[in-house]
């Protein structure tokens, strides 16, 4: 029997900070750097009374759909779901705007990932699975399973957790 694996998307496998910080630029003439951002989220990096036009771009209908794929997610996913039984997971409700942009992205990029494998949510608490891939620890609160947080900017000081440094680290971790 296989064991269960669920992968977050945002950050973990698509990547909304290239196109935010392309999108803040655009509006406000800076380019936010690795610099900037590390340790923070993004509405950490700017002034208080820019801070919410993070929101805004993720609320944005199309935010979602044209997300580059992280580096390597592809062909680790494509091992993973051989190996596991694999679903992808995004409390894509906080977004409403996103889950027909969530659902495409996929059906695009991970054509290997069936309708049945994708979970879009509000809360990950019912997400159950053997091992949980994900880049914020707020989504391990309620989970009993393995805990594998994704390196992303905003939680390299996160100590505590198996952390995987890329998709060659989950690579080396679950194959």
């Amino acid at each position: 029997m296989k064991k269960t694996l669920a992968v977050d998307m945002d950050e973990v496998i698509a990547d909304p900070v290239k196109k935010m910080r392309s999108w803040y630029e655009r509006d406000y003439g800076i380019w936010l750097s690795d610099e900037q951002i590390h340790g923070k989220d993004m509405k950490e990096a700017v002034p208080p009374e820019q801070s919410y036009i993070f929101h805004e771009y993720l609320n944005t209908p199309g935010f979602f759909r044209d997300l580059d794929v992280l580096p390597g997610a592809q062909d680790v996913l494509e091992k993973l779901n051989r190996e596991y039984d694999l679903f992808i997971v995004s409390a894509a409700m906080e977004f409403p705007n996103s889950l027909k942009d969530k659902f495409d992205w996929l059906a695009d990029h991970f054509p290997f990932i069936t309708w049945h494998q994708i979970c879009l949510c509000g809360s990950k608490s019912l997400v159950q699975t053997d091992i949980l891939v994900d880049d914020r620890i707020r989504n391990f609160s309620r989970f009993y399973g393995r805990k594998i947080l994704f390196a992303a900017h905003h939680n390299v000081f996160v100590k505590g957790y198996e952390k995987a440094i890329g998709w060659e680290g989950v690579a080396s971790l679950l194959l």
